[in-house]
């Protein structure tokens, strides 16, 4: 999140906080009420073919040996590359032949894990379909658990070493995201559900457990909420809009493709509006977070600021944020497709056909939408915070009196404050 919450927020007065409670409260339950009616029941088998046995194994010998000749290729049509070969002498420790050493050869090919002895890898056992009583054993890839959980563990340590009992709520925050994710959002859409409406309801769902969690239950976390509701249901009109006017089907890249073959009833077309909006939920959360503390904190240390000079004051804030935040979007965006990117690169079509092209286009509509919904999260937050930090005041809802005058300070005092040295009879050092 953008704001961290060191210092309690002031309280707001008793009717905005009631008007708030009965603004969250009805929206809470329309929320949990939808996510009754839409959670799967009876998920559909997925379908994936026999499942091939996978055991556990750690890597006693390593031999190479030169590999056979194979015919030359012809010049310009891409030639297996030789290597490496060898044997591989894995001692097995699950399956049939667990604690025993079993051969296999030596991982060759694109992407094929290189191991040495003492590494603990994951076996395959592969079965000839001509006669099923002969076995063979290969190395899939390395295990990979320990030194996640090594990883995770310091995650955790040093979000908790930092931010001490809100570092532990993130912590809660995070796991009940998940939960939600998986138990929710995934199984919906998977069950055939419309992903675009599971998506909402599930990224409802989270922005208020998290919300409400990591920054505790007050009146400048519920605009915080209030802020990220009324900016989600605009992004995912505006990709509504982008999607059908772009004829997006959400076939653009080899996942979706994949997972058509195994849920021919999952609307991909849903999915890719879902996924915007889980994308943008983070980002938004992280804007309007920051936009209302940054609308208390200004109340707080200037209370004679009115309504109108709060609003412009925090949104200049939130502008160096949004700027700052659609660089980060859009590089997040590039960093998860650079393989793909490459491709696009030595693509010898027109630069205009590729930049139309369905995957390009989809990346183009994804990061614009989650980019059109921060920015609009700026002002009706800011707009929501400042009529909330304002509401309790004296003298009507906007006053415009300015901040009452600063009592006067001696010479001595403001010397004193800054570290200015006293003769013995209260004079002023000469040095000052």
């Amino acid at each position: 999140m953008g704001a961290d919450h060191t210092r309690p927020a002031p309280s707001a007065p008793p009717g905005v906080r009631r008007l708030l409670l009965a603004t969250v409260l009805p929206l809470f339950a329309l929320t949990v009420v939808a996510a009754l009616v839409l959670w799967p029941r009876d998920t559909p088998e997925v379908s994936g073919g026999a499942q091939v046995p996978r055991y556990e194994g750690t890597v006693a010998r390593v031999v190479t040996e030169p590999c056979p000749a194979v015919p030359e290729a012809p010049e310009g049509t891409p030639g297996g590359a030789a290597g490496p070969c060898g044997t591989v002498t894995v001692t097995a420790e699950q399956g049939p032949d667990a604690g025993r050493r079993v051969e296999t050869p030596l991982p060759s090919g694109p992407g094929a894990p290189r191991v040495e002895v003492g590494d603990e890898i994951v076996l395959v056992e592969l079965t000839d379909p001509a006669d099923p009583s002969a076995k063979s054993y290969h190395i899939a890839e390395h295990q990979r658990g320990t030194p996640l959980i090594w990883l995770a563990a310091l995650f955790a340590v040093a979000i908790v070493a930092f931010g001490r009992w809100r570092g532990l709520a993130a912590l809660g925050g995070l796991v009940a995201s998940f939960a939600i994710l998986l138990g929710f959002v995934l199984p919906g859409i998977g069950a055939g559900g419309s992903p675009l409406l599971v998506a909402i309801v599930g990224a409802a769902l989270i922005m208020f457990v998290v919300l409400y969690l990591t920054h505790g239950i007050t009146a400048q976390t519920s605009v915080a909420v209030l802020g990220t509701l009324g900016s989600l249901v605009l992004t995912g009109v505006l990709g509504t809009l982008a999607t059908a006017a772009t004829h997006l089907t959400g076939f653009g890249n080899e996942d979706a493709t994949t997972l058509s073959m195994f849920q021919q009833d999952v609307d991909l077309h849903g999915l890719l509006l879902a996924g915007i909006i889980i994308g943008s939920l983070g980002v938004l959360d992280d804007v309007t977070v920051t936009q209302a503390a940054t609308v208390t904190e200004l109340a707080h240390a200037n209370p004679g600021l009115s309504r109108v000079q709060l609003y412009r004051a925090a949104t200049r804030v939130g502008r160096a944020h949004i700027a700052s935040t659609v660089n980060t979007i859009v590089l997040a965006y590039a960093g998860a497709s650079l393989p793909l990117l490459l491709l696009l690169v030595a693509d010898a079509r027109p630069v205009g056909q590729i930049l139309t092209s369905e995957f390009m286009a989809q990346e183009i509509v994804r990061s614009t939408v989650a980019t059109l919904g921060l920015i609009a999260a700026v002002p009706l937050t800011t707009g929501l915070a400042a009529l909330v930090t304002t509401a309790g005041r004296r003298g009507g809802a906007d006053p415009a009196t300015p901040a009452p005058p600063r009592p006067a300070v001696e010479r001595h005092e403001v010397l004193d404050a800054l570290g200015g040295r006293r003769g013995p009879a209260g004079t002023t050092d000469p040095a000052w």
